[in-house]
């Protein structure tokens, strides 16, 4: 047992390790195509040549960026295969549906067009080299978009259901997984989030150039476009955030509850602005679960319901129940999911004694299209996952790093927006470069976007724990039987090879920063 608790703990840590370096590369290409977008129809309109040197230099380094973000993302989609080759089995007629689509679509249509937006210059006409990089901006955007409802689906699976001949999940509606409420908000939060750090990056290129007294002109006009673009996209985050939020409290409470620091649920609770958690406390004591908080009045309530009145469960109710509000407890969903287990053992049973009579009467235990079907994938099927656990402590994520992860990157998101709004009124009054202190400020504002980028990635991802897919899948069940040895060896072998595409993007990223756009100029 332990050995397997060591194999799931290294499969995870190597799966963190390539997602959070992906994670580097994505947000900067998903955002700086559209200001790309946005300079090369300034220069359409205009025909000022100072917009097209300043496109090109910023091309430059959205292809260096894509390059790597593309190495890194490949080794990510084979991880399913290599480190979770029972959850690809389980669910690779859904999950795979959107990846497919994403390479034959959306990641098609960007790298036909990015060849057209990189060497289309005086080969094509403008407009059409205009359309072309909206479509490498739309195809980037689009790229993120399956992506994301894969990884909404296992948060909340739906528009599926689970076929005892095969011991697989099916897809019976494919607009039940790519429009799920919960995959909307997901890609909406991760695409307006990713938006802010790539204009913190402009920023920060841009902060480097007026400090230096370079390049004043693009300096000057890709802060304006970044600044513009990204208080934009932070008053959208509110927005997605706030339904992230509330999908999170409807579909995962877990996660809520751990985002909060919430152990004993309450009604007319109050959302934590500022806290210190108590590292003593966990569910097994009767330790204070702060050693200091700041609460907001009825904020939490209201945004998990729409009901400040409404009840908020805590980690306490989720596993052990609550009864006036009809929260079953972790032991009663173990047992229900073991009974859901042994059906199913029940039917391959009787399928390989070609018992054809109990192969009938289970069938219609998973048929949610009968009477009895409804009742026992509602009641059993629903808490298969809860089967494969042991102890219903498992059922609590790392609260510490989940509640400061979460409430990090709320506090940068707002300190951003006072960000944007400040460099925007001294560009508008064109005194920025007179202002030291804000330069330098958003010359380094770059790294608080990448830990804000990566906090919102950890709370989705550790706040969910320990499932791969919520409910019905527990990491233990999904990871493929490989030695920990193994596993740790690839572990260290990524982590270097990442590491030095990391450090090796950065010195040509640097180089041609150094340069500037003047390298552009005919």
């Amino acid at each position: 047992m332990d050995e397997l608790v060591s194999l799931v703990n290294w499969s995870r840590g190597q799966f963190a390790l390539t997602a959070m370096y992906h994670w580097i590369f994505v947000p900067i290409t998903l955002g700086l195509t559209i200001m790309i977008a946005i300079m090369l129809t300034r220069y359409y309109k205009t025909g000022n040549e100072e917009w097209k040197t300043m496109t090109k230099f910023w091309m430059k380094l959205f292809i260096i960026n894509f390059v790597v973000g593309v190495a890194t993302g490949i080794i990510l989609e084979f991880e399913f295969g290599t480190n979770w080759s029972n959850y690809s089995w389980f669910v690779g007629d859904i999950f795979g549906a959107p990846l497919a689509i994403e390479g034959i679509l959306a990641f098609f249509m960007e790298a036909t067009f990015l060849a057209v937006m990189i060497f289309g210059w005086d080969r094509v006409s403008k407009k059409f080299h205009l359309v072309s990089t909206w479509l490498v901006a739309i195809g980037s955007n689009l790229s993120a978009l399956w992506i994301l409802i894969a990884n909404a689906w296992m948060q909340y699976p739906a528009g599926t259901v689970f076929n005892p001949a095969t011991a697989r999940n099916e897809m019976i509606n494919f607009w039940d997984v790519a429009l799920s409420p919960v995959a909307v908000n997901k890609f909406l939060h991760a695409t307006t989030s990713s938006y802010i750090v790539a204009a913190l990056f402009v920023i920060s290129v841009s902060s480097w150039y007026l400090l230096k007294k370079r390049n004043l002109f693009m300096a000057k006009k890709s802060m304006l476009i970044a600044a513009i673009f990204g208080l934009i996209s932070s008053i959208m985050v509110i927005f997605t955030g706030d339904g992230s939020a509330y999908q999170v409290a409807q579909k995962q409470p877990m996660k809520l509850a751990a985002m909060e620091g919430l152990y004993q649920g309450k009604s007319q609770a109050g959302l934590v602005a500022i806290g210190i958690l108590n590292p003593k406390k966990d569910i097994t004591n009767d330790e204070k679960p702060y050693y200091f908080k700041i609460e907001i009045p009825y904020l939490l309530s209201f945004l998990s319901n729409r009901d400040i009145n409404s009840f908020v469960p805590g980690i306490e109710d989720l596993i052990y129940g609550n009864e006036e509000h009809n929260i079953l407890s972790a032991e009663e969903k173990m047992a229900r999911g073991h009974i859901a287990i042994q059906t199913l053992q029940e039917y391959q049973k009787a399928k390989k004694a070609n018992d054809t009579a109990t192969l009938a009467e289970i069938s219609k235990k998973f048929d949610p299209n009968t009477k009895e079907g409804e009742q026992f994938v509602n009641n059993y099927f629903k808490y298969f996952g809860y089967g494969y656990l042991n102890d219903p402590i498992e059922l609590v994520p790392n609260v510490a790093l989940t509640f400061y992860s979460f409430h990090i990157m709320v506090s940068l998101g707002f300190l951003f927006i006072l960000l944007f709004i400040i460099i925007l009124i001294y560009v508008w009054r064109d005194t920025i470069e007179k202002k030291k202190f804000l330069l330098y400020l958003g010359l380094w504002s770059i790294l608080f976007g990448f830990i804000a980028s990566q906090m919102g990635w950890i709370v989705a991802e550790v706040g969910r724990q320990p499932w791969i897919i919520q409910d019905l899948m527990p990491t233990v069940a999904a990871v493929t039987h490989l030695s920990v040895s193994t596993v740790q060896t690839t572990f260290v072998l990524f982590a270097i090879i990442f590491t030095t595409l990391l450090i090796a993007e950065l010195r040509i990223m640097f180089n041609q920063i150094r340069k500037g756009p003047d390298n552009f100029k005919k």
